[in-house]
């Protein structure tokens, strides 16, 4: 029996998981969330040799599609400016800005994964059971950087329908507290309420709220201590298409609620659907926007810094209404 006909099951029994239940629901723990990826993972699905993983799902129609959606010609950064120094959120102060003598040349230095710095993941930025995307060992990446899936594989850039999920507007509240999951049913709830239905190659966009609680309470230690999906929905997101997912913190919440993996979510994406993840967006300019618009669909462009072998870049996307 596979491991989603077996949650089917006992859901349907009333056993062990049900959809009433929250934290008890599967993957609970490592052996689960490993017999999901067995089940979901997209190894394969694009030939031995891929390294865009979902990005396949952006065709050329899916992006003419996204071009139809430009109607104001509002546009909106999805990135937060780097956060400079060092804070709770931001303890080994990612990004640097020196100016040369002269005063008209400067530096910049990142160190974007955390939680200082909007940025997209690359294919090699995680792995599952000592494997990368499409069973490719972690032999292909070499000291000067990832032999595979480096993210110079989208430097032609990401131009596809973006979609807000605007959880804090879906419950009324301004943010969500930390360690909120969310769960299919929040998605279905938000996808009813805003009037769009997510489709394949269209990229998601989870909003927490993290930017306006930070700007209403102060930073706090994000690392292990947010809200986000929980990984039941992983199935979810492989059905209807998603081409990438991206979120104002680090996709997963986290604590995980599944006993043994850290972040399942980002490991499911990455290394199994072959997902690249936006993280760190400041959704909260675009939240107003779509408010505004009364939609929480548009073109959204993006291009990542093709640096050979990089586990991902700094990214400045842009929506378009």
């Amino acid at each position: 029996m596979s491991w989603s006909v077996a949650i089917a099951a006992l859901a349907t029994l009333g056993v062990g998981v049900t959809v009433e239940t929250q934290e008890g629901r599967a993957p609970r723990n490592l052996e689960e969330f490993d017999a999901m990826f067995q089940e979901l993972n997209n190894w394969g699905r694009w030939g031995a040799d891929d390294e865009l993983g979902t990005m396949n799902l952006i065709t050329p129609e899916k992006t003419r599609q996204a071009a139809g959606l430009v109607q104001t010609g509002v546009t909106v950064s999805l990135a937060h400016n780097p956060i400079p120094g060092v804070a709770p959120d931001n303890p080994d102060a990612a990004f640097n800005h020196t100016m040369g003598q002269s005063l008209r040349s400067d530096t910049y230095e990142f160190t974007y994964h955390g939680y200082g710095v909007s940025h997209i993941d690359s294919l090699c930025h995680f792995l599952w059971n000592d494997r990368l995307y499409n069973d490719t060992p972690p032999s292909a990446s070499t000291s000067d950087g990832c032999g595979k899936f480096g993210i110079e594989n989208l430097k032609s850039g990401i131009v596809t329908r973006g979609i807000l999920l605007d959880f804090p507007r879906l419950k009324g509240v301004p943010y969500l507290e930390p360690q909120t999951p969310l769960y299919v049913e929040d998605i279905e709830a938000w996808e009813q309420q805003a009037g769009v239905t997510v489709s394949p190659g269209d990229i998601i966009f989870v909003r927490t709220g993290r930017w306006a609680r930070r700007a209403a309470l102060g930073p706090w230690q994000v690392s292990g201590n947010s809200a986000g999906l929980h990984a039941s929905v992983l199935p979810w997101i492989k059905e209807r298409g998603v081409a990438a997912v991206g979120s104002d913190v680090a996709t997963d919440v986290m604590p995980s609620l599944v006993e043994g993996v850290t972040q399942p979510v980002h490991t499911m994406l990455i290394a199994g659907f072959g997902s690249n993840i936006f993280d760190n967006m400041d959704l909260e300019a675009l939240a107003e926007a779509a408010a505004a618009e009364n939609r929480w669909e548009f073109m959204l462009t993006a291009g990542p810094i093709p640096v050979e072998g990089g586990t991902g870049s700094p990214l400045n996307p842009i929506a378009i209404f």
